[in-house]
């Protein structure tokens, strides 16, 4: 294989159509520094042949392979599956957004590859699997308290600190989710996975439509069923991975019992009472053996309780989040913007939810969703 073949840089045909999209600008760091164009080749032997050995992770738009530079830096390589439109509209959005962002609980851009219709994006690698895997992974150790509370701050962190930079216009993630939360070796959070972003360009609305995409279990009840998208809609994913690290639970498992499948929908009257009475129920995970402190897992129940709210303007800003979890605001005066947790003037607590109502259809024969839905996959 060639040099030749698999140039290290865009064609002049390629780069200029890059250039049209603002590409020249944005592939570099927050320095302004260029990142690298690496050759198909370069990545193939840093891969070693994108060997099964080396793969991450499998997911709808490609596979995630680990590999290593010349300089012996690890890398993860993102080889995006070709079809139709949509490698490239993945492409271009993670580029576009990453590029603009460097922050410790974000994942690092460290650069890309175009090669005829191939495209392939490099990232620092980040050793210690996903929040996902370590939550409910079978046989993993239970993760304790103060790790749970420490992951939820540094992705919040992240997710403030993307949103305050990429603002004009606004760009929302749309799949913010456990699996996509990558951990360390001392367990700090880096949010991933901007694929599915989307440019929010009517900034009078603040919300786009949009076909439905994302993971079951995590979306947001107004964009289920009106495809109408905001950043309120990244909260309300945000609020539903607090859940998991509270409860231990998935968002989504088939084999609870009917009305108990969604996450979200079972602990709605449970963090209700949790706010009236102060007492944390049977919420936390049961693993823990009460090993947390529970004015922090207070606060916790009242951050989620706040961010699935029916309503999307009544769910907090991000900042607001930080605050609650890392104890500078009081989570029930910062959070409630003039309403309580699981009620809004749009949807009452005894609607059942768009999401369940999907599930439904889903689980006993109606209308297929599956292709609209983030598909199972073992993420890096």
């Amino acid at each position: 294989m060639s040099e030749s073949s698999y140039p290290g840089s865009p064609t002049p045909l390629v780069k200029k159509r890059l250039e049209g999209h603002g590409f020249q600008r944005l592939v570099s760091d927050h320095l302004g520094q260029p990142k690298p164009w690496f050759s198909y080749e370069e990545l193939l032997q840093a891969t070693d042949g994108f060997s099964s050995q080396n793969l991450l992770g499998e997911g709808g738009f490609g596979s995630v392979y680990k590999g290593w530079l010349p300089d012996g830096r690890a890398v993860a390589v993102k080889q995006l599956r070709v079809e139709g439109g949509r490698a490239e509209r993945e492409f271009q959005a993670e580029v576009e957004i990453i590029s603009r962002v460097h922050h410790r609980h974000l994942v690092s851009l460290v650069g890309c590859c175009i090669s005829d219709n191939l495209r392939l994006l490099v990232y620092d690698y980040v050793p210690n699997n996903t929040l996902h895997y370590h939550l409910h992974g079978k046989g993993r150790p239970v993760m304790d308290w103060a790790t749970r509370l420490k992951v939820a701050l540094g992705a919040a962190r992240g997710l403030l600190t993307y949103m305050r930079i990429v603002s004009h216009p606004q760009i929302i993630h749309r799949d913010i989710k456990s699996s996509n939360i990558l951990l360390d070796n001392n367990f700090e959070a880096r949010v991933s996975d901007f694929g599915l972003a989307k440019l929010a360009m009517d900034t009078s609305t603040q919300h786009v439509t949009t076909r439905l995409v994302g993971t079951f279990g995590y979306l947001a009840p107004e964009y289920v069923s009106s495809g109408k998208l905001s950043s309120k809609s990244d909260v309300f994913s945000f609020g539903v991975v607090i859940l998991e690290l509270i409860t231990g639970r998935e968002p989504v498992d088939s084999s609870r019992p009917l009305g108990n499948e969604s996450l979200v929908e079972w602990a709605r009257p449970l963090l209700a009472r949790s706010l009236e009475t102060g007492e944390l129920g049977d919420l936390p995970d049961p693993r823990l053996e009460k090993g947390y402190n529970p004015s922090e897992a207070q606060r916790m129940i009242e951050v989620a309780a706040s961010c699935i709210r029916h309503s999307a303007p009544m769910r907090p800003h991000m900042g607001q989040i930080v605050r609650a979890l890392d104890g500078s605001a009081d989570p029930m005066e910062d959070l409630s913007n003039g309403v309580r947790p699981g009620q809004s003037e749009l949807f009452g607590p005894s609607w059942p939810s768009a999401e369940i109502r999907l599930f439904q259809q889903m689980a006993f024969g109606g209308q297929d969703h599956s292709g609209s839905f983030g598909r199972a996959r073992r993420d890096l």
